[in-house]
């Protein structure tokens, strides 16, 4: 319900020199000066050497009878060691049961022939390891001594998964919340569009997990999966820690000797391209006061080319993580449009993408856009400063630095080397390689990889406030419309009905659900709801007394969570370690408003103001949009539908803290008849913590005696 609410790494000092100031390009290096000239020659910094060839370290890489091949990297400065198994596989198109290889690879740790779940992670917890599974493989690391006690479940959960209906169940429940609280994350929305409008329907970077496809998943296509990709010819043991060669080569065939190698399916995909023409796609969130903006589209490049390493350079200019690139001055240092400006290119054996983005305020959304849209022309046409480039090398030098202290980087260096068929100097050059690049190669790549003409911008924000100032960017000059998880929507005709006023809107829904006379003849409502609190079952339970009465608890068998009553004049709020009375101001008001039978009743009254927005869509369904605001300014935006009349969607905000609004959702569905009085069976409510909160109606009573004692505020 509306009210539940609630690296700092040393460098080394090899690496240091690669860091300091360079010599700008067509610059001549200084030399030593005579005696006389001593002081203005200390007045400038030296000039750096060389970039110096790096010493990776020492790895060895030996193949498996099976076809697995392994990657040992000896680190013998704590007494640690981790296997890392990483399947090569390729993505597959999932279809309808879109999902169902995350939780294959999910299942694999969740119990074996022989070992229930509980019993895998006591056998690791005990010992204070970690391992999981993923449908990439599986992950276990401990001490060294403990090493085989780890390895024997590892194994275990990779060769004899048992793919258990009960724990299959468990998976798609999580998985169901975690996509009800993502249906309101506005980064997660503008990832899914993304998705949708750069690769299409028919890639697998395409497809978008949903609640349908979720609840489509069989655990016998989950198995599926499991025996066809699951192949040791087609997988990388990554061994990293304590630990010699002899002892990593035992270990290997002792453990993952006997997985069976197999054919492995090797799919393929049309490359998808970039749009002919700039192309707006826009997922409505009422309420936001702020939009994500996404400039991205599809690229052909390749991990390991040199035109990369191009693209990094340039984009570490335009957008990368350094605070100096190009966007981050214009739309934050400049203009103040938001937080942080930032792009990415990401290269693919695939399909990689170029995409640029950041969250901005409302008002500043279509300035924006034309800053990024700017700055892509600029760096595309311009050739960049000798300054610029020095600067982004000298960042991406000492970042490399920085990854070289991780015996783990060096074993994912190693492991692209083998996946990827780089040369075997790839990273030991990469700083030699890097110093090289020249103002000619980065304005290369940008022109072929920074596209403002072709570029889908995608954008999550309140349709109502800015959708309208943004089709000037689409070449066509029709904006797209999507949903939460990237499916195009069909926006029904704004043309409404003469004889279709926001009045009639909520005339028709208060009949639906019983009708008005019947309302005002209730004097007593009990409504028992059942929901799920982190793991915990819980309940919510509403009493109301006519005419001004109300109470809720929401809590377990064990402890009271949240409390609220209103016993005519006063409201009363208790949460655990804290209790108020009220009786005036927002909380007073939100808490009165418990008493209302039906607050639509009072819609129609002088305290509240209607105005129909138009049609749209909630639910799959086309509806009316009203917009609601009460006596103190309070603003809602609810949806019913043309067909039913019934109330699907409520979106409103919150101030959950001076200067933070919370923007929270409600979603009814599943009406059914109580006693003549339609009532939605399931509330689903998000926004109003980390994670959604799915409200069942279990019990509603009508007209039945309640003590006033329940109401009395002491």
């Amino acid at each position: 319900m509306k009210y539940l609410s609630i690296y700092l790494l040393a460098i080394s000092s090899l690496f240091i020199i690669q860091c300091s100031p360079k010599v700008a390009e067509g610059v001549k290096a200084e030399v030593v000066p005579e005696a006389k000239n001593v002081e203005a020659w200390r007045s400038a910094p030296p000039s750096a050497g060389p970039a110096r060839k790096i010493q990776l370290g020492d790895y060895n890489v030996f193949d498996m009878a099976n076809g697995m091949k392994v990657i040992v990297v000896e680190n013998h400065k704590l007494p640690r060691v981790s296997y890392q198994i990483s399947l090569d596989n390729f993505p597959v198109i999932e279809g309808d049961q879109k999902g169902y290889v995350d939780f294959a690879g999910s299942l694999l740790s969740r119990g074996t022939k022989t070992r229930k779940k509980a019993d895998i992670d006591k056998a690791i917890d005990q010992i204070g390891a970690s391992m999981s599974s993923s449908s990439s493989g599986v992950f276990g690391s401990s001490l060294t001594k403990h090493q085989e006690k780890v390895l024997e479940v590892m194994s275990d959960v990779l060769l004899n998964p048992s793919f258990e209906k009960e724990e299959f169940e468990k998976v798609k429940k999580q998985t169901l919340s975690g996509l009800q609280s993502s249906k309101d994350d506005p980064n997660a929305i503008a990832s899914n569009v993304a998705g949708k409008v750069n690769y299409g329907l028919n890639h697998p970077y395409g497809e978008v997990q949903t609640e349908e496809t979720t609840n489509r998943i069989e655990l016998a296509k989950c198995k599926e999966y499991y025996n066809t990709y699951f192949k040791p010819n087609n997988a990388y043991l990554t061994i990293v820690g304590d630990i010699t060669l002899a002892e990593a080569k035992a270990n290997a065939e002792k453990y993952f000797g006997s997985w069976k190698k197999g054919d492995v399916p090797q799919n393929s995909y049309k490359m998808p391209t970039a749009p002919s023409g700039t192309s707006v796609a826009f997922a409505n969130k009422d309420a936001s006061v702020q939009s994500v903006i996404s400039v991205t589209y599809p690229i052909d490049m390749k991990p390991g080319s040199d035109e990369a390493l191009h693209a990094s350079v340039m984009n570490a200019i335009l957008g990368g993580g350094v605070f100096l690139g190009r966007l981050m001055q214009n739309l934050r240092e400049d203009k103040a449009f938001t937080y942080g400006a930032r792009s990415r290119v990401s290269a693919d054996r695939m399909v990689g993408s170029f995409s640029a983005g950041a969250s901005v305020r409302n008002e500043v959304t279509d300035s924006s856009v034309v800053e990024f849209l700017y700055e892509m022309d600029r760096i595309a046409n311009e050739p960049v400063s000798a300054h610029d480039l020095q600067m982004a090398k000298n960042s991406m030098a000492g970042s490399f630095a920085r990854s070289l202290e991780s015996p783990q980087s060096l074993a994912r260096y190693a492991r692209n080397i083998v996946i990827y068929n780089l040369p075997e100097d790839y990273y030991s050059t990469y700083l030699e390689r890097l110093e090289a690049i020249t103002i000619a190669d980065v304005q290369n790549v940008a022109k072929k990889y920074v596209r403002k003409d072709n570029a889908n911008i995608v954008v999550v924000g309140n349709k109502e406030e800015i959708a309208d100032k943004l089709v000037k960017f689409d070449a066509d000059g029709v904006i797209d419309y999507y949903d939460a998880f990237g499916n195009l929507l069909e926006i029904p005709d704004a043309v409404l009905p003469d004889d279709v006023t926001a009045k009639t809107v909520i005339n028709k829904y208060i009949s639906k659900v019983g009708g008005a006379d019947k309302w005002n003849a209730v004097k007593t409502m009990e409504q028992h709801y059942g929901m799920e609190i982190m793991g915990m079952n819980a309940s919510v339970d509403i009493y109301k007394k006519a005419p001004n009465k109300a109470a809720m608890k929401i809590g377990t068998d064990a402890m009271v969570f949240q409390e609220q009553k209103f016993d005519g004049t006063k409201a009363f709020e208790s949460q655990p370690g804290a209790a108020n009375t009220f009786t005036e101001g927002p909380k007073y008001d939100q808490i009165k408003s418990l008493s209302t039978m039906l607050k639509h009743s009072e819609y129609l009254s002088d305290k509240y103001t209607l105005e129909l927005k138009g049609l749209d869509n909630a639910a799959g369904e086309s509806c009316y949009k009203v917009s609601v605001v009460d006596h103190a300014g309070n603003k809602s935006t609810e949806y019913y539908s043309v067909k039913s009349g019934l109330l699907l969607k409520e979106v409103s905000s919150q101030e959950a803290m001076p200067g933070q609004v919370m923007t929270i959702t409600q979603e009814y569905s599943d009406y059914k008849d109580f006693q003549g009085f339609m009532i939605p069976a399931k509330i689903t409510t998000s926004g109003a913590g980390p994670m959604p909160f799915a409200m069942e109606l279990k019990e509603v009573k009508f007209n039945e005696a309640i003590d006033d004692a329940l109401f009395q505020i002491k």
